[in-house]
């Protein structure tokens, strides 16, 4: 199969729906829209006009944080997930600047670890450093 991909064109809709595809509760539309807008580097794959897959990262040049790798159900498998990771971190070494290192990372889902292995990333704890922690906040 022939996938095609855009670049820094992810849109609230597309979003929205492939995260609902994989059973991810989903941000408020505001929310969405300006977080999509702060992306660092997005990519959604298609499969003719249907978008089976996407990605981004956020970061401030030092610190990259993958967010949102999400591949439809029925494309898994496909390596669609491992092309949006290569894609991300291609793009993030290519805007690196000479002499320069960066940190990235992600939170995987459950079960989902050993494909983040097979890319390179390390389980933390590490020898590099302490747990990962998160804390969400809602706001009614």
């Amino acid at each position: 199969m022939k996938y095609t991909i855009k670049e820094n064109q992810l849109d609230y809709e597309t979003y929205y729906n492939l995260r609902e595809s994989v059973g991810w509760n989903n941000w408020s539309k505001v929310q969405a829209q300006k977080a999509l807008k702060k992306s660092y580097y997005s990519i959604v794959i298609y499969d003719n006009e249907n978008a089976i897959g996407m990605g981004r990262v956020v970061g401030d040049g030092i610190y990259f944080t993958i967010v949102d790798i999400v591949v439809r159900p029925e494309y898994q498998g496909k390596k669609i997930g491992t092309a949006i990771i290569n894609s991300i971190l291609n793009y993030i070494e290519r805007n690196m600047y000479d002499g320069s290192r960066v940190s990235v990372q992600l939170l995987a889902e459950a079960g989902k670890e050993q494909f983040y292995i097979k890319q390179g990333f390390k389980l933390v704890p590490h020898q590099y450093c302490g747990p990962a922690l998160r804390k969400i906040i809602y706001k009614k």
